[in-house]
């Protein structure tokens, strides 16, 4: 399975790689506007928590403005809770997703952003799918990171909401703008309805081939996180703890991602910062609580410094 992939290029995320690979970094008298734009869809009546946990960390990776479109139950909550940000209201479906009649209120703003994630915290699987299906030709080139729930547009097995929507407009074959999947291993195996410890076994396998299939990034995460480009290349990660893996975590990451990716990095890049600096931020707040017991809401405080003394030549 990994013979055609033996002669491609694997790359060690380690200190001095990122040194080598510097974040876009905005001049001294630089505004706000300089800095990027970024676009986050996402939560939902249940997990209102997880838009402002993927704002509040774009915020901390340095992007410059900031807006969440959410669902209007919401919305007045994470207004509250995020002052710095513009909250978009979108109409639900019954079940409590974002209704797929939501793109047509964004399709008027998304030119104005450098950087659009979507999915942390959206619930309703076919809701979701049939938003983001919605969502996706207005998108007009923005860089795009698809997590949790939206990233089920590439499944092949799900069905459309609308009964209607001819077969091949019910998944995404392939990508043709840059996107970001970000799944873990039993992400992955739902998406290409696989076994899950045959994408453990093989990690880098499952990454490369879903990259080159969707023609899309993917980070695959785990313990080892492998990030695969559709040329081949590959970004290998090892680092981090197990308090990481908890509620809310995925969510910061992504939110990371998002922000380095709005200030100017490309999706490689910003990924391969995203998942150190996310990593790094677990082992300082271990060394502060202890292994386990750290909260999701404590990642994206720890960016700034982090980001800043990785910056910083040795």
């Amino acid at each position: 399975m990994c013979d055609e992939f033996a002669s491609d290029r694997i790359n060690d995320i380690d200190d001095d790689g990122l040194r080598a690979w510097p974040l876009p970094m905005p001049s001294e008298d630089g505004d706000k506007e300089q800095r990027g734009s970024v676009l986050v869809i996402a939560g939902s009546r249940q997990m209102p928590g997880a838009a402002i946990l993927a704002a509040t960390a774009a915020l901390r990776a340095g992007a410059g403005k900031l807006t969440i479109a959410t669902s209007a139950a919401t919305a007045p909550l994470v207004a509250l809770a995020m002052p710095e940000a513009r909250v978009v209201d979108l109409p639900e479906t019954d079940a409590g997703a974002i209704a797929p009649a939501a793109a047509d209120i964004l399709n008027g703003m998304l030119a104005k952003f450098d950087t659009v994630l979507i999915g942390p915290g959206m619930q309703d699987e076919q809701g979701s799918c049939a938003f983001v299906m919605a969502l996706l030709p207005h998108l007009n080139g923005a860089k795009l990171v698809l997590d949790a729930a939206a990233m089920n547009v590439v499944r092949r097995q799900l069905q459309a909401v609308d009964a209607t929507c001819h077969p091949q407009q019910r998944y995404v074959s392939q990508f043709d703008t840059p996107v970001l999947l970000t799944p873990h291993a039993g992400e992955m195996a739902h998406l290409n309805a696989c076994d899950k410890h045959g994408v453990l076994a093989d990690p880098l396998a499952a990454a490369r081939h879903a990259a080159r299939r969707w023609n899309a990034l993917v980070a695959l995460k785990g313990a080892t996180t492998i990030i695969a480009a559709p040329s081949g290349e590959v970004w290998r990660h090892e680092g981090g703890n197990i308090g990481l893996a908890i509620s809310g975590s995925g969510d910061a990451l992504s939110g990371i991602i998002a922000g380095l990716s709005a200030r100017g990095a490309q999706l490689e890049q910003a990924a391969a910062w995203g998942v150190a600096l996310h990593a790094r931020a677990g082992e300082r707040l271990a060394e502060r609580f202890g292994p386990l017991g750290y909260l999701a809401r404590e990642i994206p405080a720890e960016i700034p410094a982090l980001m800043h003394a990785l910056c910083l030549q040795p």
